[in-house]
């Protein structure tokens, strides 16, 4: 038997301690950072992440070289940029090659066709909806496929084929690596962002890319492998790409003027951009079927051939046009490129042919922006020219992707120089992306 006087404190003491630090580390959980509550990266998913970026840079590397081989055999240049090379060559060779590649396309697209899993789901929705499992062989055929026609003067983007390519690469590695749904959902997704930031040396934008459009979300875990494989991508692709910005533009005021351009145009940036849209969507939900497959690629890049023999700037993606708007110069009969081009670029799509939709996007905004600079000069002089192109390549980007953040950061990191404009930028995309929502909920991806 104890003996009452002897006394127990000890025991109590102990289990005070123990409530208390049970106390404390409820509290801590209550109070710690919440992005640190999910950082659940294993050391397997790092290594992963780092290999698809490796990967993803190497490949963007090797299908921009492909990119240029093709321009370069085609148009019969060897140096300065594609339009350049366009505009030295006749107006029949122009035709040639882009109905070759009408002809090319029309072969391809059919044996697509029979390839067991081209009925998968799209680059996206795969992520969105399938935790990345992509039709791969479907897929890199498209990609090889875009990249070429792209080369022979197709209306679209080039990053597709690089955004198929990264894709491709994270799966291949989440698989051998044998993760989870969710990490392969990751890694897919990375290697689409890393392909974006390779393709146009956008590392930052690349991973706010991945974050805000394929993911929808942000924590510690997310934004870490996001902004690791597209700098590791972008790194990577500098041992076959140059490390430059993609435009070219000097360092312009922000001024009052611009400012109220930037309030006043942004919400017509937002409707240019829902008709565009419109068009894209109405372009993908008509794709041609039976026999058309093989006759409609070749009439639509014969009418593109065509019109490019007035009009060379109606060929490519579109980045030596925006880089003319930056100049505060113009394409050779700009404003029937204006019309004409996002109209090429829907004609395309509406053929079947896969390409990507970044660069015609800004294209678009880059024109209006500087055919509404014109106009504003003679109301009020103050606003550059140049300065209303970059503000409207942002804000139509940003309203047709219904992206913001990673749209204005595209912008900012294609020309290396704007950080004065970024407040009517800003203002501009505000207006624009707002404005959209009241005509399209649907985006371009």
């Amino acid at each position: 038997m104890q003996n009452p006087l002897v006394k127990t404190p000890k025991r109590r003491e102990r289990s005070d301690f123990a409530g208390f630090a049970h106390a404390a580390s409820a509290h801590d959980e209550e109070t710690i950072q919440p992005n640190l509550l999910s950082f659940d990266l294993t050391p397997r998913v790092g290594i992963a992440l780092v290999v698809t970026g490796v990967c993803a840079g190497l490949a963007g590397g090797l299908l921009m070289k492909l990119l240029r081989i093709v321009q370069h055999a085609c148009f019969h240049y060897t140096s300065g940029d594609f339009l350049a090379g366009v505009e030295g060559v006749s107006g029949v060779r122009r035709l040639m090659v882009v109905a070759g590649a009408g002809v090319l396309a029309a072969i391809v697209l059919p044996l697509l066709r029979r390839i067991p899993d081209h009925e998968g789901p799209g680059l996206n929705e795969s992520v969105w909806k399938h935790d990345g499992e992509l039709p791969e062989r479907s897929l890199s055929v498209k990609a090889l496929l875009s990249i070429v026609v792209v080369g022979m003067g197709a209306a679209l983007g080039r990053e597709a084929a690089l955004k198929d390519g990264g894709g491709i690469v994270g799966l291949r590695i989440a698989r051998a690596l044998r993760l989870t749904a969710a990490e392969q959902k990751l890694l897919v997704a990375c290697g689409i962002g890393a392909g974006m930031a390779a393709a146009y040396n956008v590392p930052f934008g690349g991973a706010l890319f991945i974050l805000e459009v394929l993911l929808g979300t942000v924590s510690m875990a997310t934004a870490l492998a996001a902004f690791t494989t597209c700098f590791i991508a972008t790194g990577i692709s500098w041992l076959l790409l140059p490390n430059q910005p993609t435009y070219s533009i000097p360092a312009l005021p922000a001024t009052l003027s611009l400012v109220t351009f930037a309030l006043v145009c942004g919400p017509l940036m937002g409707i240019a951009a829902a008709l565009f849209v419109r068009g894209l969507h109405w372009a993908r939900d008509n794709k041609p079927q039976g026999w058309m497959i093989s006759v409609l690629p070749i009439v639509v890049f014969c009418a593109l051939g065509a019109s490019s023999m007035i009009w060379p700037a109606m060929l490519g993606n579109g980045k030596n046009v925006i880089q003319l708007a930056f100049d505060a110069r113009s394409a050779g009969g700009a404003l029937f490129v204006l019309l004409l081009r996002p109209i090429a670029t829907i004609a395309c799509l509406r053929a079947g042919v896969p390409g990507g939709l970044f660069t015609p996007t800004m294209t678009l905004g880059a024109m209006l922006g500087a055919a509404l600079g014109e106009g504003w000069g003679h109301l009020w002089v103050g606003a550059d020219k140049r300065s209303c192109a970059f503000v409207g390549a942002g804000a139509v980007l940003a309203a047709a992707t219904q992206a913001p953040i990673s749209s204005v950061a595209f912008a900012l990191e294609l020309t290396y120089n704007t950080n004065g404009l970024m407040v009517p930028l800003l203002l501009a995309t505000g207006g624009a992306v707002l404005t959209y929502r009241q005509f399209e909920f649907r985006t371009s991806y």
